[in-house]
């Protein structure tokens, strides 16, 4: 029941934003599905796109997958982490955060990884799904409280309606979400893993643009 909420409830909000500019198939081995990017994060947009048309996602795959959670893709922290390892600090490329309130943490969303650099700056080839969990109203007034933030009623709503991850918000770049397949994503977050959360099949997927 709450999949078949979750699908009409993205169809839903999916219409009220469908102006937004720029599309994308995701091709997986275990299915395809769609990405709207949101032009109100237009250098998490232009990053993506740029990479995308280069080639950067043509043989890539989700490397990290926690049910209920996310599936995380692309380049993997530890390899981010050994190609970083003898380059000093300011040589690190990051893209700084783009934090807009109609961008958060809700099932579907697609967001940018990093890691705990205090700037909270996104990796540049490092993608992640939100396919959470279910939210309360007293975990939303929670967080409130421990991140200093304010839930608007959108995302109240929202989050109430088809879950998500409201404690990733204002930490991590959200720039789009799933408008098409959110099935397929929500089956490759069930597959299994080893203990460090790799699959234990691999899960090859490739971006392209679409042109509408």
């Amino acid at each position: 029941m709450k999949k078949i909420v979750a699908l009409l409830f993205v169809t839903f909000f999916y219409g009220s934003l469908s102006a937004q500019s720029h599309k994308l198939l995701f091709k997986t081995s275990q299915g395809n599905f769609k990405v709207l990017l949101y032009d109100f994060t237009p250098k998490h947009q232009e990053l993506i796109i740029n990479a995308v048309r280069k080639g950067v996602y043509k043989e890539s795959f989700f490397n990290r997958i926690i049910e209920n959670f996310v599936v995380q893709g692309g380049e993997h922290d530890n390899s981010i982490a050994e190609r970083e390892a003898f380059l000093p600090d300011d040589q690190h490329k990051r893209l700084l955060p783009e934090f807009n309130d109609r961008a958060f943490h809700k099932l579907g969303a697609i967001g940018a990884g990093r890691d705990e650099n205090i700037e909270k700056a996104s990796f540049l080839n490092q993608i992640y799904f939100v396919v959470g969990k279910n939210v309360s109203e007293e975990e939303l007034n929670a967080l409130e409280i421990k991140k200093q933030i304010k839930f608007t009623k959108a995302q109240r709503e929202t989050y109430l309606s088809i879950g998500g991850q409201p404690r990733l918000d204002h930490d991590y770049t959200v720039f789009g979400e799933v408008y098409e397949g959110l099935e397929v994503l929500l089956a490759i977050s069930k597959m299994p893993t080893n203990e460090n959360d790799f699959p234990l099949q691999d899960i090859s997927f490739e971006i392209i643009e679409i042109f509408e």
